[in-house]
């Protein structure tokens, strides 16, 4: 069983930046593919933010390009999501993702 707890969410003013953590836990899970960022924003159905396999390669949604880095540490069963030049549109709760694995998600505001 895996589980996933997100950190590093908050609020933060437009064109500001944060960065994401999500540490995993239970299972050889970086032996496997793909670790995902989802954000769901209040009345919206939840979205796919980034995602990075196993040999980092990585595909964003066109929204958060040039915007976003999502990275990860396989060593430390970690993987990050770097936000520059947010925007209010960003303001969600973002879910950290591998396969059927969830973790609670963390709040992230954008002051305009």
């Amino acid at each position: 069983q895996v589980q996933l707890v997100e950190s590093g969410g908050g609020l933060v003013q437009a064109g500001g930046s944060l960065r994401l953590s999500c540490a995993a836990s239970g299972g050889s899970i970086f032996m496997f593919n793909i670790m995902g960022w989802y954000r769901q924003a209040p009345g919206k159905p939840r979205e796919l933010v980034a995602r990075i396999s196993i040999r980092g390669i990585t595909n964003y949604a066109d929204s958060v390009k040039d915007r976003f880095t999502i990275s990860r540490d396989n060593a430390k069963k970690t993987v990050y999501l770097q936000m520059n030049s947010l925007k209010p549109e960003d303001t969600a709760v973002y879910y950290c993702n591998y396969e059927s694995s969830w973790g609670r998600g963390t709040q992230v505001t954008v002051s305009s």
